[in-house]
């Protein structure tokens, strides 16, 4: 998927940083691509790039306005719609992850179809996939997991995969979300596919390789919320994988979206072990990635340091302070095999 850039980030009136997770996303990993933000009244994230209209975002070369917020159902509200026209009316093709096709929306497709502009709907693919087979393919994997959703999952990931490569070893990171898709321009939005066929998806986002080769696959949502399980459990049967990290964000006492509580750290891995048996009977965990924004350097690093002690795992943030630790234990693990 080709999406022209520079990009004008949307975030709408979004109520909160993570509503506009996929904008973060892009921003953070790439930044360069990235003109400016455009935010409505109300709208409570902020990227930390230039707020502008469409008229000086087209005047600067923005290409692409970017549809970079996530919300419950993945909708498109109808008071963004004239935004969006008018940065179409402005010469610029339109992006989007949400559930909603841009083209369903009658005001957005006339205006795509007047003056011959791209909408590019991430989330969803036109790839036919088949059903997971759970047969053994040649190559190694690692699953991101979590014990919630956004809690890290597509940062370890890329991060595993930045390291891994600076340490010459042959790794890509495998897009299985909207913001994935839109950093690596490759990969399939997971949960916009019919259940019966998301093993099968990802099977073919990470399929046979050279036996040393890592693919890094982006987790989703989490085994223990009650949203997004399904496509969770589809998700690590899929990937068949070798070994997983465990993303956590401690200051959470409940799941987002839902009242149930966080499960602990412990008992993700103890579940992803169990069901991610069913493909991949040496199935391991390898490290733990903890999201310690909120906290400061001295607290940080108890917090790692504890989790480290109780789970006889690496335990890092992978942003704040890098992941050679766990690639360490992962290279020491299967060194063997």
């Amino acid at each position: 998927m080709n999406i022209p850039h520079p990009y004008l980030m949307f975030l709408g009136d979004v109520q909160d940083q993570l509503g506009a997770k996929t904008a973060q996303g892009i921003v953070d990993w790439r930044r360069d691509w990235c003109l400016g933000q455009i935010r409505l009244e109300g709208c409570k994230a902020d990227l930390g790039i230039p707020d502008m209209t469409i008229a000086e975002a087209a005047g600067q070369g923005a290409r692409t306005l970017v549809v970079g917020v996530v919300n419950a159902g993945g909708v498109l509200p109808e008071h963004w719609t004239s935004v969006i026209v008018q940065a179409i009316d402005a010469g610029m093709d339109v992006a989007s992850g949400l559930h909603t096709r841009l083209e369903s929306i009658p005001a957005i497709a006339e205006a795509a179809a007047r003056h011959g502009r791209q909408l590019f709907n991430v989330r969803h693919s036109d790839e036919r996939f088949a059903t997971g087979k759970g047969t053994k393919r040649p190559g190694r994997r690692l699953l991101t997991v979590g014990t919630d959703c956004s809690v890290g999952k597509k940062y370890t990931a890329l991060a595993l995969e930045k390291e891994m490569r600076a340490r010459g070893m042959d790794a890509d990171f495998r897009a299985t979300g909207q913001t994935g898709v839109f950093i690596s321009g490759r990969g399939v939005a997971i949960d916009a596919v019919v259940a019966d066929f998301i093993s099968g998806a990802v099977e073919w986002i990470a399929p046979a390789a050279d036996p040393a080769h890592w693919d890094l696959i982006e987790g989703q949502g989490s085994l223990y919320h009650p949203s997004f399980a399904g496509v969770s459990l589809g998700l690590l049967h899929g990937a068949q994988p070798d070994a997983f990290v465990v993303c956590h964000e401690p200051t959470r006492t409940t799941m987002r979206g839902v009242q149930h509580p966080l499960p602990s750290i412990q008992e993700v891995i103890d579940l992803t072990i169990r069901c991610g048996q069913l493909t991949n009977p040496a199935i391991r965990p390898v490290g733990i990635a903890i999201n310690t924004k909120a906290y400061g350097e001295d607290e940080a690093r108890a917090c790692l340091e504890a989790a480290a002690k109780a789970h006889g795992l690496p335990a890092s943030d992978p942003i704040r302070f890098g992941v050679g630790e766990i690639i360490d234990r992962l290279t020491e693990e299967f060194a063997t095999e």
